[in-house]
């Protein structure tokens, strides 16, 4: 189950928990461009929450292979107005900011963001742990090797990836609760350093790197371990999606991140439904 305390909020979750993806960026792998303007990044945001959105995930630095890497500056000038603009229409959603930026996640926070999401765990920025850490933010904690700049072609995992992400949670969770009990989220990173069959065996084997019962956030949105498997585009996976997403929901998944809301609050729903059936 999923609790948050952020704002003078408390948050519970009795079932799997959606998070829909915003992406403010011009170049995402997906969806990059299609939401520029304010106008548009409402209508998205009203759509998911309509369609029974829980969290909303805002995101304005592109992580794949090959995107471009913006400054600080500019990451803040993508993201904050998008922001101001979703906690003035949505005053009671959890809003979740897609960052490994510090000094990101500070402004973000200030301007009523609840849940920092950081791809690199505290790896790209050395002040974040601490950040997070000293004022008890909720985070979720992503699985990654090597550098940024080294982003999908350094230190790829190709065997023990359970083992190798159990022991980089069970450290960068130590640093954190050396600030005192902390509201972590741990994300396996599936699709970062990873080959094909390493992203699928995180799929089927959660609690082999699950660590201090926290919950876990599964991402595979339209990813390459889909499309390359079936030979067809981003834009043809969400079938493939929506499969994937059932069987890390049946293999105890606490968050989906996706694009696609609907679909998943459907899988989620079935699941609980075949779960909950005592015939």
């Amino acid at each position: 189950m999923l609790r948050l305390t952020t704002r003078g909020h408390f948050f519970s979750f009795d079932r799997p928990v959606v998070m829909g993806i915003m992406n403010v960026t011009p170049d995402s792998f997906f969806d990059g461009g299609k939401y520029q303007g304010l106008t548009a990044v409402l209508e998205h945001c009203h759509k998911m929450v309509a369609d029974g959105a829980d969290i909303i995930d805002i995101g304005a630095f592109s992580t794949r292979p090959g995107s471009e890497r913006i400054s600080d500056k500019e990451e803040i000038e993508r993201i904050i107005p998008a922001l101001k603009a979703i906690r003035k229409e949505f005053p009671d959603i959890p809003i979740s900011i897609d960052t490994f930026r510090q000094s990101v996640a500070n402004q973000c926070i200030e301007e009523g963001a609840d849940i920092i999401n950081d791809i690199s765990g505290g790896l790209f920025d050395e002040n974040m742990i601490p950040y997070v850490g000293k004022n008890h933010i909720p985070y979720v904690l992503m699985h990654i090797t090597g550098t940024l700049e080294g982003m999908h072609k350094e230190e790829i995992i190709s065997e023990n990836v359970h083992e190798k992400v159990r022991q980089f949670f069970e450290t960068q969770v130590n640093k954190l609760l050396e600030y005192g009990e902390q509201q972590i989220i741990l994300d396996p990173g599936i699709g970062f350093n990873k080959t094909i069959e390493c992203n699928f065996g995180l799929l089927k084997d959660i609690d082999k790197y699950r660590i201090n019962d926290l919950p876990v956030l599964i991402g595979i949105s339209r990813k390459s371990l889909i499309y390359k498997t079936l030979n067809i585009s981003p834009e043809e996976a969400l079938n493939g999606t929506t499969t994937l997403n059932t069987i890390a929901l049946l293999n105890g998944a606490d968050i989906l991140r996706v694009h696609d809301v609907k679909e998943a609050v459907e899988a989620v729903k079935l699941v609980r439904a075949v779960i909950s059936t005592e015939a």
